[in-house]
């Protein structure tokens, strides 16, 4: 959890930068991409832990 804030974090520090800053535009698209493999890894690694849960319940 402290690893994807940390990310999250990040993603909008560097997305900031790139939208107030002349000529640093690619770090709003770095900061974009970073943003959304940040979701996408946590949203993969939800599942993961919660998957085994679900098939205890149903036995």
């Amino acid at each position: 959890m402290t690893l994807f804030l940390l990310l999250i974090l990040v993603a909008v520090v560097l997305g900031i930068i790139g939208a107030v800053v002349e000529g640093l535009g690619y770090l709003l698209v770095i900061a974009i991409v970073l943003f959304v493999a940040t979701w996408a890894f946590a949203a993969v690694r939800w599942s993961r832990s919660h998957r085994g849960t679900r098939r205890r319940h149903l036995r």
